[in-house]
């Protein structure tokens, strides 16, 4: 679930903005910091960086371009995000640069096992790696443990006019990442379907005439 989460909240950080072009999250450092603040749940607490500076924010940006170019290879045949449309990175440029992000931080396996639960292996980092290496090993090998799972093959672009983002449908009927969006798609063909009838009509009267 968390690799679901980091890996989806990354993607969506690029959304529709209300005014028919796309917003990011992620423009600026503080865009950053506030995305990994709202996140310290799902973050390791040692992938939290004292001070997000514009490397990292480039490296994190280039991330979810890798991201996204997967993405739009997950939803195939249906269509990317209306916002890749123009702009995906290569496929093998964008398996590298996860491979390269996951690798910044080399892991041990660490065993536990509380009284009452379940056994857990997590990986811990070693070597005293930077906090802004943590967060992008973190977040690359949350995408590929994403890519790799199960719930790939329920990613979906949302295809709602103006919507730019991707989803994992949680049943069967799902067509939209949100309420809103099918408000808005029923709506948009709501009216496509007036603007036929209209235009059916006229053609037919001017023939007439």
């Amino acid at each position: 679930m968390t690799a679901t989460r980091l890996a989806l909240d990354l993607a969506v950080t690029l959304r529709h903005d209300g005014h028919g072009g796309v917003a990011d999250d992620l423009a600026d450092t503080a865009g950053l910091t506030t995305w990994v603040r709202d996140r310290a749940a799902l973050l390791d607490c040692g992938a939290h960086p004292d001070t997000v500076d514009r490397a990292l924010l480039d490296g994190v940006r280039e991330l979810r371009a890798a991201v996204r170019a997967l993405f739009a290879r997950a939803v195939r045949p249906g269509p990317p995000s209306r916002a890749d449309d123009r702009r995906l990175l290569p496929e093998d440029e964008a398996i590298g640069r996860l491979n390269a992000a996951a690798a910044r931080v080399a892991t041990v396996p660490e065993f536990t096992w509380a009284a009452g639960g379940s056994p857990q292996v997590r990986l811990r980092p070693t070597g005293g790696p930077s906090a802004a290496d943590r967060l992008t090993a973190e977040l690359a090998r949350a995408a590929i443990a994403f890519l790799q799972g199960p719930e790939r093959e329920l990613l979906r672009a949302c295809p709602a006019p103006r919507c730019v983002r991707y989803f994992v449908k949680a049943h069967a009927r799902q067509e939209w990442c949100a309420p809103s969006c099918g408000n808005r798609a029923r709506v948009a063909r709501h009216h496509e379907r007036r603007r036929s009838g209209q235009g059916g009509a006229r053609g037919v009267e001017s023939h007439e005439r």
